[in-house]
């Protein structure tokens, strides 16, 4: 028996969303990571991007076990001395809450273009509206 090694012919891409309400952002991350590399297909590649569509809806109702919601900070730099600036969880959830999710389910991809090509399958939108509805996403539920 020879070894399968898919083609760009061979990938055939889902559109699945997800409710983010009451989950707890490390789990929901992971799982959405999973999904976005295609591991759950019998026809993974690890150099290859044939991971499904993630369209997760309501990302401001997401939430953080322990004390992590006054706790957890992010970090940015402008590049010039003294130009750290960091903001907390709850502020940033506040004011751009896609951007939670997104940086935690891009820390868990790779760190190449390929990485980056996934990332670009995540749609993250707050409210239960969303505008991909002609792409007829089905309902994914982790557990």
């Amino acid at each position: 028996m020879k070894t399968f090694s898919p083609t760009p012919e061979d990938i055939k891409r889902e559109w699945y969303v997800v409710d983010a309400r009451d989950k707890v952002l490390g789990r929901l991350a992971a799982h959405i990571a999973h999904r976005l590399r295609g591991k759950h297909k019998p026809e993974f590649a690890p150099h290859m991007d044939n991971g499904d569509f993630i369209i997760v809806v309501n990302c401001e109702k997401i939430r953080v076990t322990g004390n992590k919601a006054a706790a957890k900070k992010y970090y940015s730099h402008s590049g010039y001395v003294g130009g750290l600036k960091e903001i907390t969880f709850e502020k940033l959830l506040a004011a751009k809450p896609h951007l939670v999710l997104m940086h935690a389910v891009k820390g868990m991809l790779p760190k190449n273009r390929l990485g980056r090509a996934m990332l670009k399958k995540l749609r993250i939108y707050t409210g239960d509206e969303h505008p991909h509805a002609a792409q007829t996403p089905k309902p994914l539920v982790f557990q």
